[in-house]
């Protein structure tokens, strides 16, 4: 079978460019699957884990939302940040994760809820893809 080229890129910097076997994204509709000779897509991405398989082995990543562009020999994923496992400072994420259950918990007047849940979801994303049993 064919590689598809997987390219994921922020603002600040390329983060991975590697030939994989598949790919599987946090859509903001749910996980899609992408293989070789995929078919035309463009996609928005929440905050999540990406998986790619390469050398028959399953590698990750965190993304904080962006898009996703699939085609038949390549997909790129433009996201906000991304960071992979060897990255992500695990103690970090956990206070982001505990600061952002405290606030949704607490409510407090003027709290911007689905900025407070969208903070949330990024700390889950990096503590999963560091292997984080949170």
């Amino acid at each position: 079978m064919n590689p598809v080229i997987l390219e994921v890129v922020t603002p600040e910097k390329k983060v991975l460019r590697e030939e994989v076997e598949s790919i599987i994204a946090p859509g903001t509709e749910g996980y899609l699957g992408v293989l070789p000779r995929h078919s035309p897509l463009l996609t928005t991405l929440k905050p999540g884990v990406v998986q790619y398989r390469k050398a028959g082995k399953w590698e990750q990543l965190a993304v904080s939302g962006g898009f996703m562009e699939a085609g038949p020999r390549r997909v790129v994923i433009l996201a906000d940040a991304a960071e992979l496992p060897s990255e992500i400072d695990i103690e970090r994420a956990r206070r982001s994760m505990e600061r952002a259950k405290k606030r949704l918990w607490e409510c407090p007047p003027g709290l911007d809820v689905a900025r407070a849940e969208a903070a949330l979801m990024r700390s889950l994303a990096r503590l999963k893809a560091a292997g984080s049993k949170e």
